[in-house]
């Protein structure tokens, strides 16, 4: 059982002064969470309850999931941050829930996880071999990495201290 999770409520029940609901796993199976909404709803304690919605979730990081996303959306959501942690939860924050957007983001444009920007410059400045190992000393990588970001090369994407996500603007 994963710790992202959702609330799912009766809304016949709430629009009659109950709580009824359920918290789900929402990265088991669609069926099995279609199923688990199918059951709390004919436990509901108004006759014929027939509708749902998400009050309330955990797990999701930065991602806000609103009660009007449906199951499935909830499931893709709570997958990607499965999959990715709280880097997936920024991305998609990043690209406005955009799924296809959010994986481009991750398989063609992540350059890592550095401690700083200052960090990714000096590990660029490395891995290319640009500069000369005797001038190395000269340069200020603070300033190397704030305009590499300044210029729109690279944006960032901070999960926590010391925790700088790299990635391509391009």
């Amino acid at each position: 059982m994963s710790d992202i999770r959702i609330y799912v409520a009766c809304l016949a029940a709430y629009n009659a002064g109950h709580l009824h609901g359920v918290w789900i796993d929402a990265c088991g199976e669609l069926e099995a969470i279609q199923e688990q909404v199918k059951q709390m709803l004919s436990s509901s304690p108004v006759e014929d309850a027939e509708e749902y919605a998400i009050h309330d979730y955990e797990g999701y990081g930065a991602y806000r999931l609103s009660e009007y996303d449906g199951l499935d959306t909830a499931h893709e959501v709570a997958c990607f941050i499965e999959e990715h942690g709280s880097l997936g939860a920024e991305i998609l924050n990043y690209t406005d829930g955009d799924f296809d957007d959010a994986k481009r983001l991750i398989e063609d444009n992540y350059h890592g996880c550095f401690e700083s920007l200052a960090d990714y410059a000096q590990d660029y400045t490395e891995s290319t071999g640009s500069v000369p190992q005797h001038l190395e000393f000269y340069i200020d990588y603070e300033k190397m990495g704030r305009d590499f970001e300044l210029s729109g090369d690279i944006f960032t994407i901070e999960t926590a201290h010391n925790e700088v996500h790299i990635f391509s603007s391009y």
